[in-house]
């Protein structure tokens, strides 16, 4: 879909608004411009005690186009016993971000970086964020790698963290490598100029199709949500592109959820107290029993039971892939929202419903995420023999406050995308789409257009409809200044 009329309307300006709206502060206080200079003027990567040095590992990391805050890199090598070893390098944000500095109490205030399609709103100043605490391409930086073994069945085992120096050799990017795993295309330039670089990598996605293969016979959900990305035409947003998941965000994936494993388990047996991430068994199982039989004639359990969905999903998958991205999202919206909770020790985490983990915290997106920077002082403490650097009711307070943003960030974040999408719209009006409900509340049905994939509203027709539900509807009108796109039956 392409129009020559695009509708001007300020969509970065809507952004910021937007923000603020929700709770943000989206310009950086005073005395961050202090605090940065001071941080700049420390050496890049400081040298002593404490740090292996692994500067000389053939690093790489695997992130989006335009990803320039760069949280994560990896190597991996086969082991003698079959295993295979990976070395996962998270960016130390905390060796630049100290404490109750300015820098941190914003961050802690804000808790997420927020995406919204036209300009990113960073949790750390991007001096920070996509300077000296990226792992950028051919740059020294301190890092905490977390390191575990996966054998031929997928199981993760020896995992263990600490503190290292590391150079990253090669800043790849999901679609190229994603296609090239694949073997649909050829490999990138930096891949194809370097033998090592292309058996590492194809090491590294033999380790994460174990573990894939694994948890998913544990009860992991393969779901293939919709991800879309505005495309501009002199500055202007004139269509919408769909994000396509492929073998390398599946790489990463694997890798963050095992690294996220080690980090919760080494807290666990050290008896620290700690924020995790849980999804819990979904509230509206029954309808997902409903949907499941009425529409495809599967009987699942009577309790929350993720395995028998996930087979119901898998086979799902294989006869109808159209549509499958429309199934997971019904999924998604019937399991709820995850949320950050505190874990004392020697008490049961409600685990993640979807992942099929009951170990995982999150550690490895410091750089975006300030649960990962606690994460970091609290495994520093824990690596230190030191005390922890919050009480369990600082942990408590920050986990319902990073719950609270990240829902205020989804907020933003979707309505930009209603925004993008009444501006690529509007030269639409009175066209026709095949859609699925995604919604029903006191406010009204919300669907979700096909092609392009786009929310709205039903504004006549609405009456008796429920999620996974498929209607033809009309666009009737679009308001970009509300982020309204309203369809008709």
């Amino acid at each position: 879909m392409h129009s020559s009329h695009p509708y001007h309307f300020n969509l970065v300006a809507a952004a910021h608004a937007a923000m603020i709206e929700h709770g943000f502060q989206p310009d950086f206080p005073a005395g961050t411009e202090t605090e940065l200079a001071a941080i700049q003027a420390q050496p890049a990567a400081p040298a002593g005690d404490g740090f292996a040095d692994l500067r000389g590992l053939l690093w790489s990391s695997i992130d989006n186009d335009t990803s320039k805050d760069l949280d994560q890199i990896e190597w991996a090598e086969q082991l003698p016993d079959g295993r295979i070893r990976v070395l996962v390098g998270v960016a130390d944000v905390d060796a630049r971000v100290s404490r109750g500095t300015v820098i941190d109490k914003h961050a802690q205030f804000e808790t997420t970086s927020v995406y919204t399609g036209v300009t990113i709103f960073p949790m750390l100043p991007t001096e920070l964020s996509e300077g000296i605490t990226s792992l950028n391409e051919n740059e020294d930086r301190v890092a905490v790698v977390i390191e575990f073994a996966v054998d031929a069945a997928g199981t993760v085992s020896d995992g263990k963290a600490y503190r290292a120096l590391v150079h990253n050799r090669a800043q790849l990017a999901y679609p190229s490598i994603g296609a090239w795993l694949e073997g649909k295309a050829d490999p990138p330039a930096k891949v194809a100029a370097s033998a090592d670089l292309a058996a590492q990598l194809k090491l590294q996605d033999t380790a994460a199709q174990r573990m894939e293969g694994c948890r998913f016979q544990h009860g992991a959900l393969d779901l293939e949500t919709i991800e879309t990305r505005p495309v501009t035409l002199a500055d202007q947003v004139v269509d919408i592109a769909r994000l396509e998941k492929n073998r390398a965000t599946s790489l990463i994936e694997e890798f963050m959820v095992a690294a996220n494993g080690v980090i919760a388990r080494t807290f666990e047996h050290a008896g620290v107290a700690s924020i995790r991430r849980i999804v819990r068994a979904p509230k509206r199982w029954d309808r997902i029993v409903e949907l499941a039989k009425e529409r495809k004639g599967v009987i699942l359990p009577a309790e929350p039971d993720s395995k028998a969905l996930n087979d119901f999903l898998l086979d799902q998958k294989q006869k109808d892939p159209d549509h499958f991205p429309d199934l997971s999202l019904i999924v998604v919206k019937l399991m709820g929202p995850g949320e950050y909770v505190l874990v004392k020790p020697n008490e049961q985490s409600p685990g993640h419903f979807g992942l099929a983990v009951q170990d995982y915290t999150h550690s490895t997106a410091p750089n975006r995420r300030f649960p990962d920077v606690v994460t970091q002082r609290l495994l520093k403490a824990q690596l230190t023999h030191t005390a922890p650097p919050y009480s369990e009711d600082a942990l408590n307070a920050i986990a319902q406050r990073c719950t609270e943003m990240e829902d205020a960030a989804r907020k933003v974040e979707r309505e930009m995308q209603k925004r993008i999408a009444a501006v690529v719209l509007h030269p639409h009006i009175g066209q026709s789409y095949q859609a699925i409900v995604t919604g029903v509340n006191n406010y009204g049905t919300f669907v979700r257009t096909l092609d392009p994939h786009v929310e709205g509203m039903l504004v006549r027709g609405g009456k008796g409809l429920d999620v996974g539900d498929k209607v033809t509807v009309k666009l009737v009108s679009t308001n970009p200044e509300r982020g309204f796109i309203d369809f008709e039956v």
